[in-house]
C-alpha cells in the first residue's frame, strides 16, 4: 500500500476513508472465503464480514502491533464467523448436519501396504506423477474448478488453513497466529487438507482419462 502499517494504522485511527477502503480491497475477498467455512451461506457469511469490519474500526484503537494488521484483522474475522456460525448450528436440526471429519484418514487406507506386504505402510500404488500431464491440462479451468471444490467440501479448520497458507501464502507462523492454533495443529490441518484436495484431484483425472 505505499506506506508503513503504522502510518495505515494512525489513518484508520484518525477515520480516513480511503484507508479504510484499502484495507476492504486487500482483505475483504479472503474475510469472506473464511467466513464461508463456518456459516451455513454467502449472505450470512456476508454479514459476519460486515460485523468483523465494525469490531476493526471499533477495535483499531487498541490495537498494539503485537501482531501484523492483516493477521489482527482476519482473527476478528475468525472469531465472529466461528461465533455466528455455532449459533448458525444450534438453530439447524441435528440430523441435517454433517459431522466434521477432521480425524478421518486423509488419504484411503487402501493405498497403503498391509502389514504383510513388502514394504508395510508403503505405498500399494503410487500416486499419479501431476507433473507427467500436460500444464495446458493443470491449468485448465475445469481442474481450477475441481479444486476449489474440493477445498469448499473441506472441514472449516481445514478450509482456512489450506486457503491461507496456500492460496494466501501466508507462512505457517501467520496462520498459527490469525486462528490461534498451534504449530503442530496447523501442520496436521495442512497436510490432511492438501491430501484430500490431491485426492479429488486425481479422481477427476482418473474418470477424464476414460474414453467416452
Amino acid at each position: 500500500m505505499g506506506e508503513t502499517e503504522s502510518e495505515l494504522v494512525a489513518r484508520l485511527r484518525a477515520g480516513d476513508e480511503a484507508a479504510f477502503l484499502a484495507l476492504v480491497d486487500l482483505y475483504g475477498a479472503l474475510m469472506l472465503r473464511i467466513a464461508r467455512s463456518h456459516v451455513p451461506s454467502a449472505a450470512v457469511a456476508e454479514e459476519v464480514v460486515q460485523e468483523a469490519w465494525l469490531g476493526v474500526l471499533a477495535g483499531i484503537g487498541r490495537f498494539e502491533g503485537r501482531s501484523s494488521l492483516k493477521t489482527w484483522i482476519l482473527r476478528i474475522c475468525a472469531n465472529r464467523a466461528k461465533t455466528r456460525g455455532e449459533r448458525e448450528r444450534r438453530t439447524v436440526p441435528m440430523s441435517s448436519l454433517a459431522p466434521e471429519d477432521d480425524d478421518a484418514p486423509a488419504v484411503d487406507p487402501d493405498r497403503f501396504q498391509g502389514p504383510d506386504g513388502r514394504y508395510p505402510g508403503g505405498w500399494a500404488a503410487f500416486p499419479q506423477a501431476w507433473q507427467a500431464l500436460p500444464e495446458e491440462r493443470l491449468l485448465a479451468r475445469e481442474t481450477l474448478g475441481c479444486v476449489q471444490d474440493a477445498i469448499r467440501g473441506l472441514p472449516s479448520r481445514q478450509q482456512d488453513v489450506i486457503v491461507l497458507r496456500d492460496m494466501e501464502g501466508w507462512s505457517a507462523e501467520e496462520v498459527c497466529e490469525a486462528l490461534e492454533i498451534s504449530e503442530a495443529n496447523q501442520r496436521v490441518l495442512l497436510h490432511r487438507a492438501r491430501s484430500r484436495v490431491r485426492g479429488a484431484l486425481e479422481r477427476y483425472f482418473e474418470a477424464a482419462a476414460v474414453p467416452a
